[in-house]
Order: C-alpha cells, then sequence, then structure tokens
C-alpha cells in the first residue's frame, strides 16, 4: 500500500524541483551567453527588442524542422556574422 505524502514531503519535492529548474535555466544561459561570446554579437550594442526577434525567428526554424523530422529538413543556410544575435535578455523564470 502506497504511503501518503505530507504537506511538507510535497514541498521538499517543490523545492528540489525548483531548484532543477534554477540550474537548468543557468545551463542553459551560459549555453548562449558562450555562443554569443564566441561569435561576437554579445560585444554588439543590439536593442534587446531586436535580440527577441532574432531569437524568435531561429525558434521558428528550429521548430519547423522538428516538425519535418530529420529525413525531411534540410540544413538551415548560415546567417552572415553581420547581422548578430546579442546577448540574452534577462527574463526571470521562477514561479
Amino acid at each position: 500500500m502506497a504511503a501518503k505524502s505530507s504537506i511538507s514531503d510535497i514541498d521538499a519535492q517543490i523545492e528540489k524541483l525548483r531548484e532543477r529548474k534554477r540550474t537548468m535555466i543557468a545551463k542553459s544561459a551560459e549555453r548562449f551567453a558562450r555562443a554569443a561570446t564566441k561569435s561576437g554579437p554579445a560585444e554588439m550594442e543590439i536593442p534587446d527588442e531586436e535580440v527577441d526577434r532574432i531569437f524568435e525567428e531561429v525558434a521558428a526554424r528550429f521548430r519547423k524542422g522538428e516538425k519535418e523530422g530529420p529525413a525531411g529538413a534540410a540544413a538551415p543556410p548560415r546567417r552572415s556574422a553581420d547581422r548578430g544575435t546579442g546577448t540574452t535578455a534577462e527574463v526571470s523564470h521562477d514561479g
């Protein structure tokens, strides 16, 4: 017979999941920051709105590829370096 979880057990699980979420977000942010630093856009003065728009375009391109599957998706064309992607915008993901 399964034991019922107490409220404090559930609260502890929630806190562990929140910490895990924070860690995953930090690792993701580091990954994108590393890419932006390596390729140069991190040093460019790009407005946050432009950075958001560019990342939305990139995400849409990759989402489209996911829908098509590996066999139907061709490699995406490379953008020129002068367009840039900028740095990551600060967004709170804690809930």
